[in-house]
């Protein structure tokens, strides 16, 4: 499928006709240095997760919900303040946005920030001087925005500057491999390209924009003139060691990829199915052999009774109607698995996770500790103008859990709990009270959003924390780590967005499955130096220091 780009766009990246870089060969082992402390005692053991309500609900206020409001806010984790706990980010479309701050035990401290009408949350730093800062999207024609972390709970509105595109959804990663972190922008104006816009207007009216950091500033270059971009995935798409870009857009505009050729990028369509609209993108290794799997989510219903179908059948009748006989896009979840011959295949039907209902954020961690990646999805709609049929313009589904298997295929897990439908949109797994195991935290549409505490009964956890002063990536974002035990070798790597409009905390989570020994930790940052650690020990958080 053809990508749409701007000639501009085409001349920036004629110098692509090289063929891609190979990976960098192996480095010398690094000298690192790192510590351990014991993290919380274990949850009680009761099988299942906990909800608690967190008392902030982050929108939309208005009476009658329509398609563009419905696609609610995001949120994020970090350790802000610098004590150790991670702390959370609510981004808000209707008011403004709150940090809620992590005193131990699930207690949590709410306080405002001046943030307002915000969709897509990152906790990243940016400016390199060792404390988070905080990012937003915002509702509307605007572009990114910053607060930049002052210390003692405070932030302050600071400028990006050369960022003026609208966005809609972002991610940041060092694409450049020079050590600063770089910024790519998606907007949702596919549309408003049919309604004569100025061209001062056409400049910055979003599309698809990679912004490089330089010396604090950013130079941006235009990648696609037209984007309804609900999801960014910056991850390593054709193997040579360097994260490429892919994003997953809403009805009107096919996903679209670009990698890495020299100093230049070109676009690519390297699958052959992909979701028709794109809401959430995650990776992960999901059966410990080293295969990298890229899952989306969609609109399929997973339950195919008489009684969900009815209420699906009107709306999906007009979106099939959208596609050909030969169209690659497909109204499903999809999984993205290499082949013997290293070609991307969609497994997402085979492994048991193509149809989960209207889902938004879909997210892989390892939620029993049993050293495999397991995989939670948040579902529903409110839409008047889609779902006037249905009281209160809901579609009301269940969130659903899935157990990896031991294998990379996954089992329904409706015993862990987590099946509320309070309409969830941003959602992410973080250790929130420090015990070794994943919680998880949603950010619904109407409802509280609500922290899931952990207290499945399994192995233990390993906490990494990455720390690499004097860079202009002081959190390693970027670095790949294989934690080698008796039982496999597990992969994970640093990284401050993925999902829906969601952002990830800088630290690594393993589940270690009950018996293994931990032999190694091997880190690759993203320079090319490697890094082993060794002499670790389950249920610890270490932080390595470069």
């Amino acid at each position: 499928m053809a990508l749409g780009t701007t000639l501009v766009g085409l001349l920036v990246l004629a110098a692509c006709a090289a063929a891609p870089a190979a990976a960098p060969p192996p480095a010398a082992p690094l000298a690192v240095t790192h510590t351990a402390r014991d993290l919380a005692p274990p949850s009680a053991c009761e099988g299942r997760f906990v909800a608690h309500p967190l008392g902030v609900t982050t929108g939309a206020r208005m009476r009658e919900i329509a398609t563009y409001a419905s696609n609610g806010a995001g949120l994020a984790a970090g350790d802000l303040d610098g004590d150790g706990r991670l702390d959370l980010v609510l981004a808000s479309i209707d008011r403004e946005a709150t940090i809620l701050w992590n005193d131990g035990g699930l207690r949590v401290v709410p306080q405002p920030l001046e943030a307002r009408f915000t969709r897509a949350v990152t906790v990243v730093d940016v400016d390199g001087d060792g404390a988070l800062d905080i990012t937003f999207s915002h509702r509307g024609r605007a572009a990114p925005s910053l607060w930049r972390n002052l210390g003692a709970r405070r932030f302050a509105a600071a400028p990006l500057p050369g960022v003026d595109s609208y966005a809609y959804a972002l991610a940041w990663a060092d694409l450049q491999g020079d050590g600063a972190l770089d910024l790519v922008t998606g907007a949702y104006d596919a549309e408003l390209k049919n309604f004569g816009l100025t061209p001062d207007e056409l400049r910055v009216a979003g599309g698809v924009t990679l912004y490089e950091q330089r010396d604090g500033a950013f130079v941006g270059h235009r990648l696609a003139d037209r984007a309804e971009a609900l999801a960014i995935g910056l991850m390593d798409l054709d193997d040579d060691a360097r994260p490429d870009v892919w994003v997953g857009n809403d009805f009107a505009v096919p996903d679209a990829c670009w990698v890495r050729q020299g100093a230049a990028w070109r676009p690519d369509y390297p699958f052959a199915q992909t979701s028709h609209s794109t809401m959430s993108i995650d990776w992960g290794d999901l059966a410990n052999d080293g295969r990298m799997a890229l899952f989306t989510t969609d609109m399929n219903p997973g339950d195919v009774s008489v009684e969900v179908l009815a209420q699906w059948l009107p709306v999906i009748s007009t979106l099939e109607e959208k596609h050909g006989p030969f169209d690659p896009q497909i109204m499903a979840n999809t999984l993205q698995v290499r082949d013997w011959r290293g070609a991307w295949q969609n497994e997402a039907a085979r492994r048991g996770v193509d149809a989960t209902g209207w889902s938004w954020s879909g997210r892989f961690g390892d939620l029993d500790n049993d050293g495999f990646l397991d995989l939670y999805v948040v579902n529903g709609m409110i839409a008047s103008n889609l779902f006037g049929y249905l009281p209160g313009g809901e579609l009301v589904e269940a969130n659903r859990a899935f157990r990896n298997r031991g294998d990379g295929t996954f089992a329904a897990a409706p015993e862990w709990g987590l099946g509320d439908t309070a309409s969830g949109r941003g959602m992410l797994p973080a250790d929130m009270d420090g015990d070794g195991d994943l919680d998880v935290v949603v950010n619904n549409l109407r409802g509280q959003a609500v922290l899931f505490e952990n207290r499945l009964c399994g192995g233990a956890g390993l906490a990494v924390d990455l720390r690499w002063p004097g860079s202009p990536n002081p959190y390693a974002i970027g670095a790949r780590l294989e934690l080698v035990t008796s039982a496999g070798t597990l992969r994970r790597d640093v990284r401050v967005s993925s999902g829906y409009l969601s952002g990830d905390a800088p630290r690594v989570h393993f589940g270690v499955p009950a018996g293994a020994t931990l032999e190694r930790l091997v880190i690759r940052y993203p320079d090319g130096a490697v890094a082993d650690v060794r002499d670790l020990r389950p249920h610890t958080l270490i932080e390595v220091l470069r």
